[in-house]
């Protein structure tokens, strides 16, 4: 079954699981711009500071948990090539049940993460406490939130690439449709955006598990040998804590990142957070066949098929490069255009302009970076991963060091365009090795 479907890899399938992730995907950054774009019209530059820093802080630690989304496609994928029905029930039993311990954590240890982050934060007073409020709502979602990525990543690696959009389409939109409300026909502000997400991610995890029920019907949640098998179990550790590690590094170069664009001012900081809106329209354009490559790569590593392997790899960085040049296109013609829609304060627009050539050139230096970590995933080369996250932040961190003095913002961003490219070369490095363990 699994050799069957492998050696029918052709566009149309690559098309067929990517096209479906890429609307969902544009879905998550669109709302970040409406999130933003909704306290822009308060015509002030702390509400924005406030939204963007608040939303990075639990991003940036929802994201440590993103190993669920990421080794729950590359475990569940290879087992689903293998043929291995029972253990791909037994992995979403298993991305849930550390979903829901890591979520009520967070709950029971927000007012020391939040000490910890605002210490780190070089924000004003104003930001900071508004920043707060925002955080302290938007908390008590988190079991639901982490859930959302084990459940997405089960999904991706069945192909089942439609229910994420429906999953994605109905949260977000959702959340679009209370920020209007809440914020600008009740006047909640910042405290009203927060409320809508909320609101949104429980929302979505019901509907998740309500797509996701056919995992619960094989009857693998009884199974407690197989759910806590002590070797599936060390597997899933040690994918699992690698892309951690990496995930951490990764979103600690984006928040070193936004704070100290924050030390340049309050109204850097909502430029640089205006901006970053085109960045994540980037990461997730090229993350859905980025997530083609998880599928595609996994199912072929554990039918052990080389030349599947190495077909899904070049197919779907194919397509990644044709989504570059558009966005890169887009972004040097209408990025103007977006930025004035985006926020009505005069000197956040104008700051946020003299930046966006920065905006142009991230699709370039980026695409290489997630097309290979979509290889690795679903090979599950985690090690290879972590390896290459520390010294892409090594170099990240010494780069800021020497530009952020003398080019102040511009430096800021170069460094980051340069933690990209490292990120690639490194990968590309082992890549040889990965497509040698298919056999």
């Amino acid at each position: 079954m699994a050799r069957g479907a492998i050696s029918t890899l052709t566009h149309r399938r690559v098309l067929k699981i990517a096209v479906p992730i890429v609307l969902a995907n544009m879905t998550v950054p669109l709302l970040g711009a409406v999130d933003t774009g909704v306290v822009g019209q308060i015509r002030a530059a702390a509400p924005i500071g406030a939204v963007g820093i608040g939303a990075i802080i639990l991003s940036a630690i929802y994201w440590i948990f993103g190993f669920l989304r990421m080794g729950t496609t590359g475990l569940t994928a290879q087992a689903h090539g293998a043929g291995d029905r029972a253990e791909v029930g037994a992995l979403l039993i298993r991305a849930l049940l550390v979903a829901w311990t890591a979520g009520l954590g967070f709950i029971l240890l927000q007012q020391p993460l939040m000490n910890i982050a605002f210490a780190i934060s070089p924000a004003s007073r104003q930001v900071e406490t508004l920043a707060r409020g925002y955080i302290g709502i938007r908390v008590w979602s988190a079991p639901a939130a982490i859930s959302i990525y084990g459940l997405t990543g089960w999904l991706i690696a069945l192909e089942r690439t439609r229910a994420v959009l429906a999953l994605q389409l109905w949260m977000n939109g959702l959340n679009v449709v209370l920020d209007l409300w809440f914020v600008l026909g009740l006047g909640w502000g910042v405290s009203g955006v927060a409320l809508a997400t909320f609101l949104a991610e429980w929302s979505g995890l019901a509907l998740g598990l309500l797509l996701c029920r056919d995992g619960f019907a094989g009857g693998a949640w009884r199974l407690g040998a197989l759910i806590f098998d002590r070797m599936r179990l060390r597997r899933m550790l040690a994918v699992n804590t690698d892309i951690m590690i990496r995930s951490v590094l990764l979103q600690a170069a984006f928040l070193s990142f936004l704070f100290l664009g924050a030390g340049l001012g309050d109204v850097v900081l909502a430029a640089n957070q205006v901006l970053l809106q085109f960045l994540h329209v980037t990461a997730y354009a090229l993350d859905g066949f980025a997530f083609a490559a998880e599928t595609l790569v996994g199912q072929a590593m554990g039918a052990r098929r080389r030349p599947a392997l190495r077909r899904a790899a070049v197919m779907t960085s194919m397509w990644g490069v044709g989504v570059v040049v558009v966005l890169a296109l887009s972004f040097a013609l209408a990025g103007g255009a977006i930025i004035d829609i985006m926020t009505r304060a005069p000197d956040v627009r104008a700051v946020a302009h003299s930046y966006l050539f920065w905006m142009v050139m991230a699709p370039l230096f980026g695409i290489a970076s997630w097309m290979l970590d979509g290889v690795f995933i679903g090979a599950t080369r985690t090690r290879d991963m972590r390896n290459a996250m520390i010294v892409s932040t090594a170099i990240y961190a010494m780069s800021v060091a020497v530009l952020l003095p003398g080019w102040g913002n511009h430096g800021l961003w170069a460094a980051l365009m340069l933690f990209f490219a490292v990120r690639a070369l490194t990968l590309a490095l082992r890549y040889p090795a990965l497509e040698a363990q298919a056999g």
